[in-house]
C-alpha cells in the first residue's frame, strides 16, 4: 500500500485553495496535514467555505506558522511576486521538500522575460532554472523528476495545447496566430474587486489587459519552443459574466499545403491516449459547459472560409485543468502516482 504523501496549501482561502481541498479531499494517496491564509488565519475551513462545514481538516494558519519537517508536498496558490521568496525559503529549510506553485513566479526560463512582464527582477534565480514548466501533456517527463514545477497560466494552457503540436509539425504560421479567450470571474481571483461586482460585469462582456496580458509571455515561450524560431501570436482576453471557465478561438493561417483536415489529424495524433484531452471530430465546436468541473480540455478544429486558414477552439474550466486540477496531476507525477489520481469527476452539465 502507497504511503500518503503529506500536503499543504499555502493560500488556501483562495478559489484555487478551495479546490485544491475539494480534489485533494478525494484523492487515495494525499494527507492533508496543514492549510494557510494570513487573512483568514486561526478560522476553521468550513466557516471560510461552508461547502466544507463538517469535514475533518487542519485550522488556517499564516505561513509563518508552518511546521514544515511534517510536510512532503507543497502546494503554493498565492500571489505572484510574493511566491519566489517564500519557496525559497521553504526550500532552504527543507531541500527534499516538492512544491508546485500556481503563481506566475515560475513559469518564465528567461530571468530577463520575467522582469519586462511582471516589472521587478526574479528573486529566486537558482530555483528558476530547475523550474519545470507543469503542462503534463507536452513536458511529462521533466514534471517527473522536478522539485519545483511551475503550473501554467489558465489562459495560456487553453491555448498552447491546441496549438504547439501545429507549430511543431510546421502546420501553421508561427506569426499569424490570433487568439481570443474568454474566461469567467473566477479567474480575477476571491479578493474584493470594485470592477469585480455584479453589476459591474453582468450583462455584458469586456476585454482587459488588451495587447499585454501576462500570459502572452508563456504564449511566445512554448510557441517559441515548439516552432524553433519567434513566434508571436496576438492575444486578448475577454471577460465574461460566469463563474468558471475558458474559451479559446484561434485563428491561424495555414503554411503551405497544409489544411485544416490535416491540423485536426495532427491534434489527434498528438494527444491520442490522453487522459483529460479531447480532441472532437472535425468540425464540431466545443462548449464549455461539457467540461465545467472536470480536469478535461475539449478542441475542435473547424476549416475557414479561406484555404489558407483554419480556426481552433479549445475549452477548460479555469479552476480544474487551469490551475488546481492540472495543480494535482503535477503533483501525481512527482509523487509517481497514476497521473488521473483524484481526477476522475466528469463535467456538471447543465
Amino acid at each position: 500500500m502507497t504511503e500518503p504523501v503529506n500536503v499543504a496549501i499555502l493560500g488556501a482561502s483562495g478559489y484555487t485553495g478551495a479546490e485544491l481541498i475539494r480534489l485533494l479531499l478525494r484523492h487515495p494517496h494525499v494527507r492533508i496535514v496543514a492549510l494557510t491564509a494570513d487573512r483568514k488565519a486561526d478560522q476553521a475551513v468550513g466557516d471560510v467555505f461552508a461547502q466544507f462545514a463538517g469535514v475533518d481538516l487542519p485550522r488556517l494558519t499564516t505561513i509563518g506558522e508552518l511546521e514544515i519537517d511534517a510536510v512532503d508536498l507543497v502546494f503554493c496558490a498565492l500571489p505572484h511576486g510574493t511566491t519566489q521568496q517564500v519557496i525559497a525559503d521553504l526550500i532552504g529549510r527543507k531541500p527534499s521538500l516538492k512544491i508546485v506553485d500556481l503563481s506566475a513566479d515560475f513559469r518564465l526560463a528567461d530571468p530577463a522575460a520575467y522582469e519586462e512582464w511582471y516589472g521587478h527582477p526574479h528573486q529566486a534565480l537558482e530555483l528558476q532554472q530547475e523550474a519545470a514548466f507543469g503542462l503534463v501533456e507536452l513536458n511529462r517527463e521533466a514534471i517527473r523528476s522536478a522539485r519545483l514545477v511551475a503550473n501554467p497560466g489558465c489562459h495560456s494552457t487553453t491555448s498552447i495545447l491546441p496549438i504547439v503540436p501545429l507549430l511543431r509539425e510546421r502546420l501553421i504560421h508561427p506569426d499569424q496566430i490570433v487568439i481570443t479567450s474568454a474566461t469567467g470571474m473566477s479567474g480575477a481571483g476571491r479578493g474584493a474587486k470594485e470592477e469585480m461586482l455584479f453589476s459591474e460585469v453582468s450583462e455584458g462582456v469586456h476585454a482587459y489587459g488588451v495587447g499585454r496580458h501576462r500570459h502572452t509571455a508563456e504564449l511566445d515561450q512554448e510557441y517559441e519552443k515548439a516552432a524553433g524560431r519567434a513566434a508571436r501570436a496576438t492575444f486578448t482576453p475577454m471577460l465574461l459574466p460566469m463563474n468558471r471557465g475558458i474559451y479559446a478561438t484561434i485563428t491561424v493561417t495555414l503554411e503551405a499545403g497544409a489544411t485544416a483536415e490535416a491540423l485536426h489529424a495532427a491534434l489527434a495524433t498528438a494527444y491520442w491516449g490522453e487522459p483529460f484531452v479531447q480532441v472532437l471530430p472535425f468540425g464540431k465546436v466545443p462548449h464549455s459547459r461539457h467540461v465545467r468541473g472536470s480536469n478535461n480540455v475539449q478542441i475542435g478544429v473547424i476549416a475557414d472560409r479561406g484555404p489558407d486558414r483554419a480556426i481552433v477552439i479549445s475549452t477548460l474550466d479555469n479552476l480544474v485543468k487551469g490551475a488546481s486540477g492540472q495543480a494535482v496531476q503535477n503533483m501525481n507525477l512527482v509523487c509517481g502516482f497514476d497521473e488521473t489520481e483524484g481526477l476522475g469527476q466528469f463535467a456538471l452539465f447543465p
